[in-house]
């Protein structure tokens, strides 16, 4: 059996229930971080870097070149490591094309400053991009439902993998909400579709996981493990049916926890709020009465 062709590794950050990944090319040894995350305790105020300097000290380890930071969406439960990262290790920060519409949404909502545009990322990948890591092309795959700016990073292979953001859990747990702002279901279920279309080995490397006791984190499936058994969306479920119990199940759900604070990071690339005079940096969370 030949070598794999890329290297892959994979970190669960407990207190967010989200998932890194490290790709990287064997031969040349180019890498990319994907979904890289900037720990925050929201009732402290404190912002550290243990996360993210795991993914730093693989990347040494392995002696990886880093050219790209990539993010499948604009998280609203954690804070990204992009800029961070970048400073570290180098690398370009990248996201969906779709991330405009989401910055246009919250801009106002938050009063956010520059960049809240495409400025805020160094690249934005539309459907069918390439992103050229060493030997290795990853194609862009626009999945939309969860957010407009949903995005897939597909590696073809055998097997290959696919890096889904929050639009698949893990089998049990289920599939991404579509209740924010430019979300919907019917988007979400074709998108899942889509990644369902892929051969049955292709490795699913998942964003996030909240295991139940007794459950190791899952940081990675199979599409045909998720087409037969998700419980949301497995079995042949249907896209009426699908719908329903989707936007059943959001209106039961609370707003995220990290909500606004990671809204002000990750629609300026991960970058922190600017300092006051007395070199301070404040989060905003609009205020609404109760109905």
């Amino acid at each position: 059996m030949s070598a794999s062709p890329y290297l892959l590794e994979s970190f669960h950050d407990p207190a967010t229930g989200t998932v890194s990944h490290l790709l990287a090319c064997a031969r040349t040894r180019r890498a990319a971080l994907i979904d890289p995350v900037l720990d925050f305790q929201a009732n402290s105020g404190k912002v550290h870097t243990t996360s993210a300097q795991r993914l730093v000290e693989r990347v040494r380890a392995l002696e990886l070149s880093v050219d790209w930071l990539l993010e499948t969406h604009a998280h609203a439960d954690h804070l990204s490591a992009a800029v961070w990262l970048q400073r570290e290790v180098g690398g370009r920060i990248a996201i969906g094309a779709g991330i405009d519409a989401v910055q246009a949404h919250f801009q106002p909502v938050l009063g956010l400053g520059e960049p809240c545009d495409a400025r805020a990322f160094d690249q934005l990948f539309a459907e069918d991009d390439k992103v050229p890591v060493g030997d290795l092309r990853l194609q862009v795959l626009h999945t939309p439902g969860h957010t407009p700016a949903c995005i897939s990073y597909y590696l073809p292979g055998e097997p290959g993998c696919v890096f889904v953001g929050d639009t698949l859990f893990s089998p049990d747990y289920g599939c991404a909400r579509a209740d924010f702002p430019g979300g919907d279901a019917v988007q979400l279920y074709r998108s899942i579709q889509r990644l369902f279309a892929l051969p049955d080995a292709t490795r699913v490397m998942l964003c996030h996981d909240y295991p139940p006791a007794g459950r190791a984190p899952c940081l990675e499936t199979t599409v045909a493990l998720q087409r037969a058994t998700n419980v949301q969306v497995g079995g042949g479920v249907s896209e009426a049916d699908f719908v329903a119990r989707r936007q059943a199940r959001d209106r039961q759900l609370a707003v995220p926890a990290l909500l606004w604070p990671s809204l002000q990071v990750n629609l300026r690339g991960g970058r922190l709020p600017e300092p006051d005079a007395q070199g301070r940096r404040f989060l905003r969370i609009p205020l609404g009465l109760s109905e």
